[in-house]
Parts: C-alpha cells; structure tokens; sequence
C-alpha cells in the first residue's frame, strides 16, 4: 500500500482530486486530499511557506511513509517544498500538469508578461486573485459541458496572492535524489509554459493523459491509471 496524498493547484481544494481518490483506495491505496489554507473566499495572509507546513504536518501527524506526493497545477510549489522539508517520507513526487518550480522564480514569474501584469496588480489591490467564470470556460474546461463548467466555478475561490508571488529557493526534487514524473493532460491550454519544458525540469518525458487542465475531474480513471 502506498500513501497518496493530493494537492490541488489555484482555487481549488481537496474536492477536487475526490474522483482521483476514490479510485486509488479502490486500487488499496490510502489518498488523502488537501485543501490549503487560505482557501476560504478571501484570506490575503497566508505564505507559500504556509502551505507547505500545511503538507508536511499532515504527513507528519498521520506518520506516512512511502508517501507519493501528487501536485496539480500551482501545487507544484508547495508540493516540492514540502518534498524537500521530509524527503525521508517521499517515494515520489508525481507532477499532473503542473508547474516543476524553477529556483527563485514565483508563479508568477512563470506567466507570460501581459498575464502576470495584471495577475500582479489584482494582487496588488486586492491580495487575492478571483477567477471568472469565462476564463475557466476558456482556459481550465474548454469544450466541456457548460454545466459542469459552472458547477466547477462555482466551487472555486480567490487564490491569495502572496502563493503567486512567493517563490522557492530550492532546487528540482530530484537533485536531491528523489523520483519525480510529469503527466500531462494532451489538451492542457492553461501552463504558464509547455508541459514538456516545466517536465525537463525534473529531466523526464511527460505522461500523457485525456482531457485539458482539469483531467482529474473530467477523466479520472486515466488519472488514477497514470499515478498507478
């Protein structure tokens, strides 16, 4: 039995690696599903840093081991702080279209400089960055049913900005001799960069998956498969 534990990238929580989750426990696995602070429709205080001892807390507090740490999207960064804080307890650091962070180099850095200009001034003035409903129509779900579209959305909350701007200091997880993989959903729009670029990150072919930037909702079992 491994020890799954799955961190949802911006404006998402643990309801949405749920689908994904049930079918590793249904494979014998344990899975838990994360919700970061400061997910809660408005909090301008919280750190990466944060984050990341949200992870490594729960990991010590269940005393997992074996554990395969899965990031979506922005979970990437504190998925591989938290890799480096208790790399003891890590078997794997599995990326689903995500970003492999880059030393010193914030989310935001990542976007390309008309996005970060105005992901940077919404944080300026608001210290979270919402997320409407055309741009998740555009970006995260394009194609999918407008039904789901605006079930999803309307279980997303602001992002606080500073998990944008905050960067790490730290180098690929497998520089400090962990395995790590890439998946990427085949019709993902929504990285900062290619899959395959955030992919070479960690020195790996990316592992294709159906489905755009929010393939643990839409096609679950392919997901689940490619963690299996």
């Amino acid at each position: 039995m491994k020890n799954y534990v799955l961190i949802p990238g911006a404006w998402h929580g643990a309801w949405a690696w749920q689908p994904v989750a049930q079918r590793l426990r249904a494979a014998g696995h344990r899975a838990l599903t994360l919700t970061m602070p400061g997910i809660d429709d408005g909090d301008t205080t919280v750190r990466l840093t944060d984050a990341i001892a949200h992870i490594t807390n729960t990991i010590r507090r269940y005393d997992l081991r074996d554990v395969v740490l899965v990031a979506h999207s922005w979970g990437g960064y504190p998925a591989t702080g938290a890799a480096h804080e208790v790399p003891d307890r890590i078997a794997e650091v599995v990326y689903v279209s995500a970003v492999v962070p880059a030393a010193g180099v914030s989310q935001l850095d990542e976007l390309p400089a008309e996005m970060g200009a105005f992901v940077g001034a919404t944080v300026a003035a608001e210290g979270v960055v919402p997320i409407d409903l055309a741009s998740l129509q555009a970006v995260l779900m394009p194609g999918e049913p407008e039904q789901v579209q605006r079930t999803v959305h309307e279980l997303l909350v602001p992002h606080p900005g500073h998990y944008f701007t905050d960067a790490l200091d730290l180098p690929p997880v497998t520089e400090i001799g962990l395995t790590a993989r890439y998946v990427l959903a085949e019709r993902d729009i929504a990285l900062a960069k290619p899959g395959a670029e955030f992919a070479a990150r960690i020195g790996v072919t990316p592992q294709p998956v159906p489905g755009g930037h929010e393939a643990m909702i839409t096609h679950p079992d392919e997901v689940a498969e490619a963690l299996l």
